[in-house]
């Protein structure tokens, strides 16, 4: 994709949007889940409700797939075979959401979709239509969907038009700051497959912006101006991250940058995109939260430091962290950890859902 942006022909996301079309999927019912595709408050959803019959109310998951803000959909192989093993296994209706994509949308976009078709899910007489328990409705997502359910979770939380609340958010390897990318796990991981230092901050710029002058900022860790100096106690690592994954790191004070990026991009400092920046009476209102990460992923300090925070704010959290576990693991579905994955995420939500 990148090569293809260097020739001219077009803009990296957008190939990278177009090639992974052809691992989408119809939308198919089978013997044991009807999948249906419709909106919610003009949002595309995918819906997969169980066919078994039941008695009581059901369980809820409500989705937001990974792609880095700029790809992918309900619709690919791997979140389509997630949604349907989920519903199956949890007889739990699942709701997969389609916002918007990069480049031809930027934040708050993808936020703003996202948490549009969550409330219009979540009002009493939809629920009531779709046979949901509104007690026992969960909201997830991995990498940049990880991202956005911290971010719509923590809204909902102080959304007092919201009378329905989440009794859970479970994060696969989220994405969850952009003020620091220099931690320890950047720093082991910058070159590893799936998704590099460079190519994470290459989608952490063009979410915001396609002017490539973030980037360059971003790659530096010197775009931070210092009158915004307060945030960075929220994702010192130092502080955050248990002592074996700070082992012969050594922590470097922040560098600032110019007040410049800021101004024209605010949204690398607003909270809804960078979930940690949120202080810590607004995290004290979250729900029960289950948070992945993986060892080999430039993303780890990120889940790890909001464990921390979670816990220290008196969140109830389960942390499953894998030391065998890689970016992207849950999609690559050839791979038995990939499976391994899955059957703990799904067995954790079976058992608190």
């Amino acid at each position: 994709a990148l090569f293809f942006e260097f020739l001219g022909f077009y803009h990296f996301a957008e190939l990278l949007a177009l090639a992974l079309t052809f691992g989408e999927v119809p939308p198919t019912s089978d013997e044991n889940v009807t999948v249906t595709e419709t909106t919610f408050d003009n949002v595309p959803v995918c819906v997969y409700v169980p066919k078994r019959k039941v008695d009581a109310q059901r369980r809820a998951v409500f989705y937001i797939h990974g792609g880095s803000w700029c790809s992918g959909s309900p619709a690919l192989y791997s979140y389509d075979l997630l949604s349907r093993w989920t519903a199956e296994r949890l007889d739990a209706v699942v709701i997969s959401v389609d916002h918007r994509l990069v480049p031809k949308y930027h934040f708050p976009i993808q936020f703003e979709d996202t948490y549009n078709a969550l409330r219009w899910f979540l009002n009493r007489n939809v629920l009531e239509n779709y046979g949901v328990n509104p007690e026992r409705i969960c909201v997830s997502g991995d990498s940049s969907g990880g991202n956005v359910a911290a971010a719509v979770t923590q809204q909902l939380a102080s959304d007092p038009e919201v009378k329905t609340k989440l009794k859970i958010q479970a994060l696969i390897y989220p994405a969850l700051q952009t003020l620091d990318l220099d931690s320890p796990s950047f720093r082991e991981n910058a070159h590893m497959p799936i998704l590099s230092k460079s190519l994470l901050v290459r989608y952490w710029s063009e979410y915001f912006t396609t002017d490539r002058s973030l980037e360059k900022a971003m790659l530096s860790n010197q775009y931070v101006p210092e009158e915004s100096s307060h945030l960075f106690k929220f994702v010192n690592w130092s502080s955050l991250l248990p002592e074996r994954f700070r082992k012969g790191h050594v922590y470097s004070n922040p560098t600032y940058g110019s007040s410049e990026l800021s101004q024209k991009y605010p949204g690398f400092l607003d909270v809804r995109a960078a979930p940690l920046l949120a202080d810590d009476s607004e995290l004290r209102s979250l729900p029960l939260t289950y948070v992945l990460t993986c060892q080999y992923d430039v993303l780890r300090d990120d889940g790890l430091m909001y464990v921390t925070r979670l816990r220290n704010a008196g969140v109830q959290v389960a942390h499953n962290h894998v030391e065998d576990g890689f970016h992207a693991a849950i999609s690559f579905l050839h791979l038995k950890i990939s499976h391994r994955l899955i059957h703990q995420y799904i067995s954790w939500l079976n058992i608190n859902l």
